[in-house]
C-alpha cells in the first residue's frame, strides 16, 4: 500500500482526492490495472476503487481497455498537460518579449492575464528610464482602470464583461471610468482599433497602452502593455506605441501555437 493512501485521518473529501491521485500514480507506474489490484495497492475495498475509477473515467483522466475492468491513464491528462505547457510557454515567451520591448522603448513593459475580476501581471521588465516603478508581478489590478484590463475585458469572455457591468466600478483617480455605459463604449473602441490605453486612471500621472496576445485559434491569452509617466507617454504617442505593441503581441501569439 502506498504511503498516505489511507488518508491519515483526513476529511472524507480530501481523503477521496488523495486516493484518486494515488490511483493515477499507480497507473502511471504500471501502465494498466484493474479495480481489485488498485484497491489492494491503495488499501481500500474494491468497491471504493471502482467508484474512484468511475469518477476519473467521467472526467477523461482514465479509460478502460478492451478488456473491461482494466484501466489506463486517459487523454484528459494530455489536455491538462498541454494547458500547463502553454502556461509555461507564455511565461517564458512573455519574459523574453518584455525584455526586448523594454530595451527598445526604454519604458516598463508588462504581460498580464485575466484572473476572475482582475488582471494579474505575470512578467514585468523596466526600461532604463524607469525610476522608482512598483513591482506589479503577481499583483491584482482592476480591469476597468488599466490598459491591460481593458484589453482583457474587450477580448476576453463575455462573462467577464457581464460581471463587470453588474458591479460598482471603483474610482482610483478623477480620471477613472466609473460609468458602465461609458466603459462599454470604450471597450467597443478597443475592439475596433485593436488596442487600449489609460490616462492617469489607476495612478495620477501614469499612462499606459496595451495590446491583446491571442493564440493561433483567436483565443485571448494575455495583454501586453507599456506604461510610463504621462510626460514621457502622452496621448499623441499612444498610436505609435500601440502599433509596435500589436506587432509584437501578434508575433508572441503565433509562437504560442
Amino acid at each position: 500500500m502506498r504511503n498516505g493512501a489511507d488518508g491519515g485521518g483526513q476529511p472524507p473529501l480530501v481523503q477521496s482526492v488523495d486516493r484518486a491521485l494515488a490511483m493515477l500514480s499507480v497507473l502511471a507506474d504500471r501502465g494498466s490495472a484493474g479495480a481489485t489490484d488498485l484497491g489492494a495497492e491503495l488499501g481500500v475495498h474494491k468497491s471504493t476503487a471502482s467508484r474512484l475509477l468511475a469518477t476519473l473515467e467521467a472526467h477523461g483522466l482514465v479509460e478502460q481497455l478492451g478488456e473491461r475492468g482494466t484501466y489506463r491513464l486517459g487523454f484528459g491528462l494530455v489536455r491538462l498537460a498541454g494547458a500547463s505547457a502553454a502556461q509555461l510557454d507564455l511565461s517564458r515567451l512573455g519574459r523574453e518579449v518584455c525584455e526586448r520591448l523594454a530595451a527598445e522603448l526604454d519604458e516598463t513593459v508588462n504581460l498580464a492575464v485575466l484572473d476572475g475580476d482582475s488582471a494579474v501581471n505575470i512578467s514585468q521588465v523596466h526600461g532604463s528610464a524607469s525610476v522608482g516603478v512598483l513591482n506589479w508581478v503577481g499583483r491584482r489590478t482592476p480591469l476597468h482602470a488599466t490598459s491591460s484590463g481593458k484589453v482583457l475585458l474587450a477580448y476576453g469572455p463575455a462573462a467577464a464583461r457581464a460581471a463587470m457591468s453588474a458591479t460598482a466600478l471603483e474610482r482610483y483617480t478623477p480620471s477613472t471610468i466609473t460609468d458602465v455605459a461609458v466603459l462599454d463604449e470604450v471597450l467597443a473602441r478597443v475592439r475596433e482599433q485593436g488596442w487600449a490605453a489609460t490616462e492617469g486612471e489607476l495612478e495620477l500621472g501614469l499612462n499606459a497602452v496595451a495590446a491583446p496576445v491571442c493564440a493561433p485559434d483567436g483565443r485571448l491569452v494575455a495583454a501586453l502593455s507599456v506604461s510610463a509617466p504621462s510626460y514621457r507617454l502622452p496621448r499623441d504617442r499612444f498610436a505609435d506605441i500601440a502599433e509596435r505593441l500589436c506587432a509584437v503581441a501578434t508575433e508572441t501569439g503565433r509562437q504560442l501555437g
